[in-house]
């Protein structure tokens, strides 16, 4: 096939016939199963293009969206068939054809990331992906180059923006897919993911300049108070992590010059809570707002006396009875869980650890291989603190944390005991997943009307060495408490106990 020249591709009516048809046959010749639809498609176009006068090389999606749109008096095509959006898709492959041979000029600013796919292909693959989620990535890779190129973007232009626009997108792009009906909100997270993974490896890679590479900006005051907590409070990264997360969402609303805070602005982060936040939120919120403002009044950027305008967040201590499940139950947990996949051995693993050690579950996020003794069958345990503790290491949590690294763990460099089971077996991202894995076995095991969150198990096990004699201080020990007053509040778990030695209310019977 001959290159296409600048000019138009003939100066009357039948030199762009016949060039059309050269442009069809091509096209029919390199796509040997096109239906007589999709030709159709593409001489109806070539009509309008010539009828208009339109260089073939200046063609684009906005021509596409006008052809669209055309009162349509093309002789033997009839309006009917621009209404039919499969009709406009075949338009656009033509289109697509004409750019890959060459003749629709592409600028050079814009993004072609079409060859970048193989190398992400082979990425995907290093990374052992699964089939179904190399299929999903590598599909919404491809539709999201191809929706780049349509729309001409440069690649300095790619950032967090853009791919909620591509996400969000009604589609008409025109790349071979599937043309079910996309399930709102299920097919947007697959399209931002698939592009956030693809943008990710091509800024890797270098296809991006990494100046313009950033997402969403940060205020620097969430970096300059996490540095100060750990340096000047002595705070773990894990609670560095969680004030940054509860200050990042009211930050802004304390402005952004800090002279200018007033009392009212700060009560108002308080008192205008979402109704659905629960007390302990809403108490977070209270002590991470203090800290913020000592931080800042220590660094002479506001008035002290804005300490006395955040309000008090009311906390009875051991006004309440910590939540169980029977011992019996917690065996029937542990039994539920199966040994047949990954998953099943990781999350027996895990609530071995949770019923018979007593474990946070940032004990559990926390741990590295590293922290395991097998020859004195022990673990080390970092919890609050930033000195380790050893724990005796009970015989059916080191069979089941053994079966679990030879025979499920995927080898990887992390030095993290735990991991997610899909590629790329990244390391879990907080504590919480843990509570999310309590709450998966719990589901599968058929288990209804139990409390959830991966603290239950600590305190069901605390509860039945208070019933099986144990004194308190040993419980605190045992649950690494710094203040016995916070073991204090298991003396209330034992009803039948505590009737036993009620006296009873003055003028009344016992």
């Amino acid at each position: 096939m001959t290159s296409p020249s600048n000019s138009h591709p003939g100066g009357t009516t039948a030199g762009a016939a016949v060039s059309g048809q050269a442009l069809v046959s091509g096209y029919l010749a390199d796509n040997p199963n096109l239906s007589a639809g999709a030709l159709s498609a593409a001489r109806h176009f070539l009509r309008w293009v010539a009828d208009r006068h339109i260089a073939i090389r200046d063609l684009d999606t906005a021509a596409i969206s006008r052809f669209a749109r055309h009162r349509c008096r093309c002789g033997r095509y009839s309006a009917a068939q621009l209404r039919d959006p499969a009709y406009i898709i075949e338009v656009r492959r033509f289109l697509r054809y004409l750019e890959d041979t060459g003749h629709v000029a592409i600028p050079d600013e814009v993004a072609r990331l079409g060859p970048h796919l193989a190398g992400f292909s082979a990425w995907l693959a290093g990374q052992g992906y699964g089939k179904v989620i190399y299929n999903s990535r590598m599909s919404q890779a491809r539709h999201f180059a191809e929706w780049a190129l349509q729309r001409r973007i440069p690649a300095s232009h790619i950032d967090h923006d853009l791919i909620e626009q591509f996400a969000h997108h009604d589609c008409r792009c025109g790349i071979k897919t599937k043309r079910g009906k996309r399930v709102e909100g299920t097919g947007n997270k697959d399209r931002r993911r698939g592009a956030r993974a693809f943008v990710s490896f091509l800024r890797v890679e270098g296809s991006i300049p990494a100046a313009l590479a950033t997402e969403l900006p940060v205020d620097p005051r969430l970096a300059d108070f996490a540095t100060w907590m750990r340096q000047e409070r002595g705070a773990t990264s894990e609670t560095a992590r969680r004030y940054q997360h509860e200050l990042g969402r009211w930050l802004t609303k304390l402005g952004s010059e800090p002279q200018r805070i007033t009392a009212a602005s700060v009560r108002a982060i308080v008192l205008d809570q979402d109704e659905d936040r629960s007390r302990s939120s809403v108490r977070m919120t209270i002590t991470v707002l203090r800290t913020f403002l000592r931080f800042m009044i220590g660094e002479g950027l506001c008035a002290p006396s804005l300490l006395l305008a955040v309000p008090s967040g009311v906390r009875r201590r051991l006004s309440t009875v910590p939540k169980t499940i029977p011992a019996s139950t917690i065996e029937e947990i542990v039994a539920s869980c199966g040994t047949n996949t990954a998953v099943e051995v990781r999350d027996r693993a895990i609530i071995l650890l949770l019923a018979r050690m007593a474990l946070r579950a940032g004990d559990i996020w926390q741990l590295h291989l590293c922290d395991i003794d097998w020859h004195a069958s022990r673990l080390r345990l970092h919890g609050k603190s930033r000195r380790g503790v050893f724990m005796p290491l009970p015989q059916d949590v080191g069979d089941a944390l053994l079966a679990y690294i030879e025979d499920a763990r995927p080898v990887v460099t992390s030095d993290r005991v735990f991991l997610r089971v899909q590629a790329p077996f990244t390391p879990f991202r907080s504590s919480a997943e843990i509570a999310g894995i309590v709450s998966r076995v719990l589901s599968r095991g058929g288990f209804v009307g139990l409390p959830t969150g991966a603290h239950v198990f600590r305190h069901s096990l605390a509860s039945t060495w208070l019933r099986g004699g144990a004194e308190l201080d040993q419980i605190g020990a045992a649950l690494r408490h710094v203040s016995r007053d916070t073991t204090a509040i298991y003396a209330k778990v034992d009803v039948d106990m505590l009737g036993a030695v009620a006296q009873p209310w003055p003028g009344y019977a016992a």
